[in-house]
């Protein structure tokens, strides 16, 4: 038995995820994984792992890639559709919620707002700055009240008196937060408190000026965190919708896309095989001093020869299967 599919890669700087929908775009399967500073390792373990776990033989028709690694996923596995968070997130929202009209997503690194009107985007903001404005800023101050992060959202729903911790900076937070514990805190007070700063932050940064209006759905991996979708329930006075899947919705939007592509195209999908998951590949960085930009060029290659230290982008020698990152695209292969 077999399944015509559809593959979602979406690799970000702290987790890759991998999803699969069918050619109706109903989901079909999915997986998280930490990238570890190894996203070409993370696609290729999500890949084995994914095809360990079938339940049938997957026929894949697309292949589409997001995140900040979604060049070198491209690459590696050969894709039809790369595209950015935004829009993945937004195919998925609105293919899965009904009437959705605000995307809150926050992930380990960044965290976005997408506002859509009649399933269109027509507006977003990104945060890649600020730490206390990511999920990694919760686990950080979860290590440090010794919390599993798996039972911060429940332990924070406990709190009767939320501390109040300043939001505006990590660093801030952090301090506060230490005073706070100083003071004799409960812990639930302050987990709370950081989720309630963490909201004020967000909505500061990325929703001011915006009309966020109902459906709102919650996507990424703190919305797992049961403590941060009351604080932004209390803070919105409304309700939010936690999708089923929504740590893996960029890779879904991703695979939705791929699937929309084939459908429209017709087109025989460039998908180089589930094989991927089980060939060498290695990246070399090499600048371009062709003119005063000095682009950082990424070069990845197939196998497993040495390559060592190389001066020019020309001296890269090998299976090249891609290569970007220059302004001008004087080196670019895809």
């Amino acid at each position: 038995m077999s399944l015509d599919v559809y593959l979602g890669i979406d690799v970000g700087s702290v987790t890759t995820k991998l999803a699969l929908v069918d050619e109706k775009g109903k989901y079909v399967d999915s997986y998280m994984l930490k990238t570890a500073g190894k996203p070409v390792d993370a696609v290729q373990d999500g890949l084995r792992h994914i095809l360990s776990q079938a339940l049938c033989d997957y026929s894949v028709k697309g292949v589409g890639t997001t995140g900040s690694g979604r060049n070198l996923a491209g690459a590696l596995v050969g894709a039809d559709v790369v595209k950015n968070e935004i829009t993945a997130h937004a195919v998925a929202a609105s293919t899965n919620i009904p009437g959705v009209q605000t995307i809150l997503e926050i992930g380990g690194q960044d965290s976005k707002i997408i506002i859509l009107r009649d399933g269109i985007v027509t507006d977003f903001a990104m945060n890649t700055v600020c730490a206390a404005g990511t999920g990694s800023f919760l686990d950080h101050q979860a290590q440090r009240l010794n919390v599993p992060i798996e039972k911060f959202g429940e332990t924070a729903l406990k709190s009767e008196n939320p501390a109040r911790i300043a939001g505006r900076c990590g660093v801030f937070a952090e301090s506060d937060l230490i005073h706070k514990q100083q003071l004799g805190y409960p812990v639930e007070d302050l987990l709370y408190g950081l989720c309630q700063a963490l909201v004020r932050n967000y909505l500061s940064n990325l929703a001011l000026g915006k009309e966020l209006l109902p459906t709102i759905s919650f996507q990424g991996g703190v919305a797992t965190n049961s403590g941060m979708v009351k604080a932004f329930e209390e803070a919105l006075n409304t309700k939010i919708v936690v999708p089923e899947n929504h740590q893996t919705m960029g890779a879904i939007g991703a695979a939705l896309l791929a699937m929309e592509n084939h459908q429209y195209t017709e087109a025989e999908t460039k998908f180089k095989g589930w094989e991927v998951g089980n060939m060498n590949f290695q990246s070399v960085t090499c600048q371009c001093t062709g003119c005063s930009n000095n682009c950082e060029v990424i070069t990845i290659l197939e196998g497993a020869q040495h390559i060592g230290h190389v001066e020019k982008i020309g001296d890269i020698k090998g299976n090249i299967i891609a290569r970007w990152g220059g302004t001008c695209g004087r080196w670019d292969i895809n």
